[in-house]
């Protein structure tokens, strides 16, 4: 069974990470022109860091519009996990740019630089209002793939908050320790994070259970259905985070009829549907009824 809103869903997803896109390559170029207009280090090397975020984004988009191709003969679920090879890629380029972030900010703590306050007021108020627009475009995506590019803008948005702050107080004080200080905690918040979107990445491909499912509560509900005498083999696991699989053994009584069967079907399309699972398997057979599978091949108890 397919979710309807599914294809709109993706179809946001890709026009979101377009427009990201663009907007983060054309900032990225703009940028370059202002380190060098300002002579700020800090500026040229954040262009450098963009310069590979609007890689990443053109990932992201490409990846999610190749994920929205349907089942063939070689991906016969379709191409939903390239969508999660995107998340994954684009979280290992953020934590090499945080890293290399924290690389050069820490020197700058012990041999502090002089920077051009003003024109880094100047590049701070436009890097928050292209990032936060680009961010306000992703922050609803429900796959990872999305997700992950909206922390890489993010953090953008959260490095040019920091860059406004330390000018204004440059304009005013010299205290050229504060924009690495700053800029080593907005990192960290931004690589903690991320790493947390890593372990959800890792898990979605080693075929986990979504987070946000109970795996026992979804046995129970199928096993308060009449007819129902037990479950196996059920397994639930996504494909991309956001579009969710249900696979299951159902053994009823020996005497259901098949139009209670068509019935139990129903209802349990409709219990899949409410938990917004894209995909289900059933597998119905009779409590007296010889499972398909080998012994050797079962996962679970029966319950």
């Amino acid at each position: 069974m397919q979710n309807t809103s599914n294809h709109n869903t993706n179809h946001t997803n890709s026009s979101n990470l377009r427009i990201a896109f663009l907007l983060n390559l054309g900032f990225t170029l703009f940028e370059i022109v202002g380190g060098i207009w300002t002579n700020s280090l800090a500026i040229l090397a954040d262009s450098v860091h963009d310069l590979g975020d609007s890689m990443s984004l053109g990932l992201s988009w490409y990846l999610e519009r190749y994920s929205n191709k349907g089942g063939d003969e070689r991906f016969s679920y379709g191409y939903r996990r390239f969508s999660l090879l995107g998340a994954l890629i684009n979280t290992i380029i953020l934590i090499v740019g945080s890293l290399f972030i924290l690389l050069r900010a820490v020197p700058r703590l012990i041999y502090p630089e002089q920077t051009n306050a003003q024109g880094m007021m100047f590049l701070a108020i436009i890097g928050i209002l292209v990032n936060g627009m680009a961010v306000l475009r992703l922050r609803k995506g429900k796959s990872l793939n999305v997700q992950i590019a909206a922390w890489h803008l993010y953090e953008d948005v959260l490095g040019w908050v920091a860059v406004l702050v330390v000018s204004i107080v440059l304009y005013i004080w010299n205290i050229p320790r504060l924009d690495p200080l700053l800029s080593i905690l907005i990192t960290g918040y931004v690589l903690w994070n991320v790493i947390r979107n890593l372990k959800k990445t890792l898990a979605l491909f080693l075929q986990a259970v979504p987070e946000n499912f109970n795996l026992d509560e979804v046995k129970t509900k199928l096993l308060a259905m009449e007819h129902v005498h037990s479950l196996h083999h059920t397994h639930l696991w996504s494909m991309d985070g956001e579009h969710h699989v249900l696979t299951t053994h159902v053994v009823v009584d020996p005497c259901t009829s098949r139009d209670e069967i068509v019935d139990l079907k129903k209802e349990i399309n409709s219990l899949t549907s409410d938990l917004d699972i894209a995909h289900t398997t059933l597998e119905v057979e009779y409590e007296d009824e010889d499972c398909r599978m080998k012994e050797e091949d079962l996962f679970d108890e029966p319950l």
